[in-house]
């Protein structure tokens, strides 16, 4: 089966860096590794002369945000012209664990949407993470399923679905078609992903043995400076699906005071 890897970058040259060495490390190689620059012209010759040898492609911004799904698109299109069966995304951030692609390609069948567990790195050390010692540096996020080695839940709730890290075959992606491309910026367009794909009667699986370690970065929780993001984004999925992704988010907002519910149009807006 040939697998081609899919990443985003915008900034996190270093993450990136330590990705690609990742997937140099791993027992088994991807027959491609698709990079989407967004607006960052330092990514091709930074990956350049490496291996895997990457495949970059450049996106402009979209109205001055990052195009994620447009993104991730492109991403699928350049490997799918290459002739991908299996489409592996991860995020810039994610290292992935050395039998990460071995495990993804071994589950894979048509009507699956796959998932592997994500840990989240403390920072890292002055000499930076050692790549055989990822796995001892965090357990698994909690909030998602950590099934063991060689162990595959399916019927999983598409609700946990998450974008750091996950696969599905090239029959599965054009089934579910893609990402909404209307979503622009941080929020929302993988909660998107996930209804259409569960609409499509793409079932949920999680993959143990397909690790991937998030790199460590600073952020905001909640995450304040993608606030009108997330609004506008939320928006889109209230419209398309009748409900709300987010809410965690934007219910931390209004108790900042940054946002405020409408019970009665059933909206959120900015304060």
């Amino acid at each position: 089966m040939r697998t081609a890897v899919i990443t985003l970058a915008a900034g996190r040259h270093t993450h990136l860096l330590l990705q690609q060495d990742g997937l140099a490390r791993g027992t088994r190689a991807p027959d491609r590794y698709v990079i989407v620059s967004m607006a960052d012209p330092r990514i091709a010759p930074l990956t350049a002369g490496r291996e895997p040898a990457p495949d970059v492609i450049t996106l402009p911004l979209a109205d001055g945000r990052l195009p994620l799904a447009a993104a991730r698109n492109a991403g699928a299109a350049r490997a799918l012209e290459g002739g991908a069966e299996l489409l592996v995304f991860l995020d810039v951030d994610c290292v992935p664990g050395p039998t990460l692609l071995e495990r993804y390609t071994g589950a894979a069948e048509d009507g699956a949407l796959l998932c592997g567990t994500v840990a989240y790195l403390p920072p890292p050390p002055p000499q930076g993470y050692d790549l055989a010692g990822l796995a001892g540096l965090a357990p698994p996020h909690p909030a998602r399923p950590a099934p063991a080695e060689g162990e595959l839940l399916r019927g999983g709730d598409p609700r946990l679905f998450w974008s750091l890290s996950f696969a599905l075959t090239a029959r599965t992606w054009n089934r579910v078609g893609g990402f909404c491309e209307s979503y622009s910026g941080y929020g929302g367009e993988d909660t998107d992903f996930a209804a259409a794909a569960a609409g499509c009667g793409v079932d949920l699986w999680w993959v143990g043995g397909a690790p991937a370690y998030h790199q460590h970065h600073p952020t905001h929780d909640p995450p304040v400076q993608h606030l009108d993001d997330i609004l506008r984004n939320g928006a889109l999925y209230k419209r398309r699906w009748g409900s709300w992704p987010m809410l965690g988010w934007l219910r931390a907002f209004e108790a900042l005071g940054l946002a405020v519910y409408d019970p009665g149009a059933d909206a959120w807006h900015k304060r």
